[in-house]
């Protein structure tokens, strides 16, 4: 059994239903076990993310994928909180060898989305982990995912709410594709 945690912050619930579709990539194998936990500005306090049970639940993970909408060419605030607060567990590399991925969305076809998943891909280095992006290359072989072309992880583009069903496709090949690689770590 392996234990993946997808950890986001949705507005707008795009974000949400790409970590919907990375959910369902993972429950793919019945042998992966599934934390998801949507940041709530309510968790946030004073400025900094709060909810220890979370972190404590992380600790036992072989994987965190980590998603948030880009506002302004980075994660979100509430991401950002969540992220700040994960410097406790830094300092002792409490996450390293563990596998991270990303996912994030955006109301422009190039609206930086790229740089959120710099960010996060940043986030997981500094915490020893190991990034897993996508392999499928728009225009090549790329299986009909991947229709934005972003190989660092999940890009959506959504400028009402609704998700391209491409984007949702590939929300999900990620959620294999990571679970697939955890298994493969673990033997």
């Amino acid at each position: 059994m392996v234990k993946v945690a997808v950890v986001y912050f949705t507005r707008t619930d795009v974000t949400g239903q790409l970590a919907q579709a990375i959910v369902a990539g993972l429950q793919e194998n019945p042998l992966t076990e599934v934390i998801e936990h949507r940041i709530d500005g309510q968790e946030i306090i004073d400025g900094r993310f709060v909810n220890p049970s979370l972190f404590e639940s992380l600790l036992s993970c072989d994987a965190i994928i980590m998603g948030s909408p880009t506002y302004m060419g980075g994660v979100s605030a509430q991401f950002k909180a969540f992220a700040d607060a994960s410097s406790d567990y830094w300092a002792e590399q409490y996450w390293s060898n563990k596998v991270a991925a990303g996912f994030t969305c955006g109301s422009a076809l190039n609206g930086d989305q790229s740089s959120s998943l710099q960010y996060l891909m940043t986030l997981a280095s500094q915490h020893g982990m190991y990034w897993v992006g996508l392999d499928t290359a728009h225009g090549g072989r790329d299986f009909g995912l991947n229709r934005l072309g972003c190989q660092l992880g999940v890009v959506a583009r959504s400028g009402n709410g609704e998700v391209h069903e491409v984007d949702l496709a590939s929300a999900r090949y990620l959620g294999r594709r990571v679970a697939k690689l955890v298994r493969q770590l673990r033997r």
